[in-house]
């Protein structure tokens, strides 16, 4: 329900521009609002799942999530939707994370590999299947259903969590408010001074005053959690190499990886003048691209390891952009399916390398920590890529002295090459990483073989 809501109206946004009455591109905000509002809010998670219960708190989440699904569909203004967006935010930010949490927290490191394949398929699955739906349900019934389906998903997940879940509760001390909102206030300002570069383009330093100054109270955030006797989160879990990977490098490909749901369906619709239904059906080659690579992806990490394959997929990643830059008019249905196709291999190949490797060396006593940093960095990366997106389709078009409000395909071209750069560079960190690296948790012939070597 949070990762699909996070890109189901992606499809939807000339639709539901039209009845708010503004440009198609600034309905970016009602995504990337979501997003900052889910980061903002997830450092709690780890706090109040310990001091509440998992359980309690999986729940409330869930109800509040359902109830502010309904509010979106009621909103006739993109103030009402915005609004709405935050709230539904606020309880995704809970769902995730303590899910996340209760599987992570007591599991052995030999079933890590297994697990972490199974709890990636939302995160893989999600973000496409949600623009094929919101396609479909706003040109065959209206936009508002997107939202109206999260009433009987969330029932059955709260009846769900009644019977699966324990109410277990962990150690706490008092609650870090500086910590919260630095980290908060800092992040949501950042984001939020980049939707307004993207979306006024004659408010410059104003917007980048904004930007400014969410970036010091992040540095803020930062030097305060490393001082205080019982901080928000910790970052001890950056002491390990496999760890700090996935927040650099890993950080940089998932912010490129985040856009194309975002810029994919709107270069189809807006570029190709592709319907939703066919925008959000071509973007069905994406998911089968996850979906046939999936049992193979515990073959290739533990026979080539993390190293080679992190690094060899980066570069296939910066290609699948480059290809999707040069999609045009004449480019056939079959060629930007295959295109698809093999995007999602890549981007379901290294999506999941990311996330073992994470946790592939944090003992289990940093699991909390590390869980809720992990959790805030995924959030911002998928919150930048879609604000980053808007951004780079604002610079092209004023690049080109065009219109940001109505992009052309030259437009989405030059955003494209911009993700294809941001892929490209994330390798750097991979190229550090020695044979050794996050073996602990690939199969012991692997093993035994990277130690020889």
């Amino acid at each position: 329900m949070e990762i699909l809501d996070a890109t189901v109206i992606t499809t939807a946004l000339p639709v539901i521009a039209a009845d708010f009455g503004v440009p198609a591109a600034h309905l970016s905000i009602g995504v990337s609002a979501y997003l900052v509002a889910v980061t903002l809010f997830i450092p709690l998670s780890g706090y109040v799942a310990d001091k509440f219960g998992a359980r309690t708190i999986f729940i409330a989440a869930i109800g509040v999530f359902t109830l502010a699904s309904v509010l979106c569909g009621l909103s006739t203004t993109l103030v009402e939707f915005t609004l709405s967006r935050i709230l539904q935010g606020v309880g995704g930010a809970m769902m995730v994370p303590v899910g996340r949490l209760v599987v992570l927290r007591d599991l052995p490191k030999e079933k890590l590999v297994k697990t972490v394949a199974i709890i990636t398929w939302p995160a893989l699955s999600a973000p496409l299947l949600g623009p094929v739906l919101g396609g479909y349900i706003a040109t065959h019934f209206s936009w508002q259903w997107i939202f109206y389906m999260n009433i009987p998903l969330g029932l059955l997940a709260i009846i769900a969590s009644l019977y699966l879940l324990k109410n277990t509760k962990g150690d706490v001390g008092k609650f870090d408010i500086k910590g919260f909102l630095l980290t908060g206030i800092g992040f949501a300002l950042f984001m939020a001074g980049i939707e307004f570069l993207a979306s006024t383009s004659d408010k410059l330093m104003q917007s980048l005053s904004i930007v400014l100054v969410g970036l010091v109270l992040m540095a803020l955030a930062i030097r305060h959690v490393k001082k205080a006797p019982t901080p928000l989160f910790s970052f001890d879990a950056m002491q390990h190499k496999t760890f700090r990977l996935s927040v650099y490098g890993g950080s940089v490909v998932r912010i490129a990886l985040g856009s194309a749901p975002f810029l994919v369906p709107l270069m189809l619709q807006l570029g190709l003048g592709y319907s939703p239904v066919e925008a959000g059906s071509l973007l069905l080659w994406l998911f089968a691209g996850n979906l046939a690579i999936k049992p193979a992806t515990t073959w290739i990490m533990n026979t080539f390891g993390f190293k080679r394959v992190l690094v060899v997929n980066g570069v296939l990643i910066a290609l699948g952009f480059v290809a999707l830059a040069f999609v045009n008019h004449q480019t056939s249905l079959f060629t930007i399916a295959a295109i698809l196709f093999a995007n999602g291999v890549t981007r379901s190949t290294h999506l999941t390398l990311l996330n073992t490797i994470a946790f592939a060396d944090v003992p289990t006593h940093k699991m909390r920590d590390a869980n809720t940093l992990g959790a805030i960095l995924m959030q911002m990366n998928r919150g930048l890529g879609i604000t980053l997106s808007a951004l780079a389709i604002a610079a092209a078009s004023f690049l080109l002295g065009q219109s940001a409000d109505t992009p052309t395909l030259t437009t989405f071209t030059m955003a494209m090459l911009f993700m294809s750069v941001l892929a490209l560079v994330s390798i750097t960190d991979s190229l550090m990483l020695s044979k050794e690296d996050g073996v602990s948790v690939l199969n012991k012939r692997k093993a035994k073989k990277a130690r020889q070597s």
